[in-house]
């Protein structure tokens, strides 16, 4: 899943996509790479960040999602938690809604399952405003599998078919250091709540406090944790260098399809 901003306070990227031909040249460009997916965001959800109104959001990211309909050929995600963007988007080509919130904003779980299409259901404690003030967990992969659990079922009461969903466990969001190593260690507890699991490390503040590499220096630490992630089961890799991940997730699946003894 390639990453395409189009908010000018983004951590990494910000403002550099937000012109519609910049967007759809870099769209492209990550289509060309092998990105299978495009997330297209218009709202920053980096520590920090407050929210946007809906109507700002809309006319972030409806107009991007028309132009790149007809100029990529890969299925189109958007990055939102609100109800109206969500069904907008669907209307204008989107084909995934990804939401760092997991569908609880009021009304969210009716508009997606009004637009049929898949959702991925995200993790994270707090909100992006506050959620690296103080996060604490007792367990914390425990807490986020349950979580997650409770979300599916959530969703599946209202009406969203099992099939239609995914999982993120939140790298970054509401995690210290120690809690993203447990998760990314413990991602095959995840895939065994039976959907696919989505992991977004790419250029994390946890690559650059890991190795300490400033934001311009963390390609090899973002593709390092991109294969893990893989390794350990996570079904879609979310990352901003396409080409560069997906060698290294393509490597890990020759040695795990070939590893197992000699030829």
């Amino acid at each position: 899943m390639g990453i395409l901003n189009v908010t000018p306070d983004s951590f990494s990227d910000g403002g550099r996509f937000v012109g519609a031909q910049a967007a759809v040249d870099h769209a492209r460009a990550m289509q060309e790479a092998g990105a299978a997916i495009i997330d297209v965001g218009g709202e920053s959800s980096r520590p920090g960040a407050t929210g946007v109104p809906e109507q700002e959001e809309l006319d972030r990211v409806i107009p991007m999602l028309e132009a790149l309909h007809g100029a990529v050929e890969v299925p189109l995600s958007v990055d939102t938690t609100k109800p109206g963007v969500m069904k907008a988007a669907a209307a204008a080509g989107a084909g995934l809604i990804n939401d760092i919130t997991a569908l609880r904003s009021p009304g969210a779980l009716e508009a997606a399952r009004e637009t049929g299409l898949p959702v991925c259901l995200m993790h994270m404690q707090g909100a992006p405003a506050t959620m690296q003030d103080n996060p604490t967990y007792s367990d914390v992969l425990g807490e986020v599998t349950a979580f997650l659990r409770q979300r599916l079922d959530a969703a599946a009461a209202a009406g969203i078919p099992r099939s239609r969903l995914l999982v993120d466990p939140g790298f970054g969001f509401g995690k210290r250091d120690p809690h993203n190593a447990r998760l990314l260690a413990g991602l095959p507890a995840l895939t065994e709540l039976g959907v696919p699991v989505l992991a977004g490390l790419s250029r994390k503040s946890l690559v650059g406090r890991v190795l300490g590499r400033e934001l311009p220096d963390r390609l090899a630490g973002s593709v390092a944790a991109a294969a893990l992630a893989a390794w350990h089961g996570a079904s879609i890799i979310r990352a901003h260098d396409v080409a560069e991940t997906l060698d290294a997730v393509n490597l890990m699946a020759y040695v795990r399809q070939h590893g197992g003894g000699d030829a």
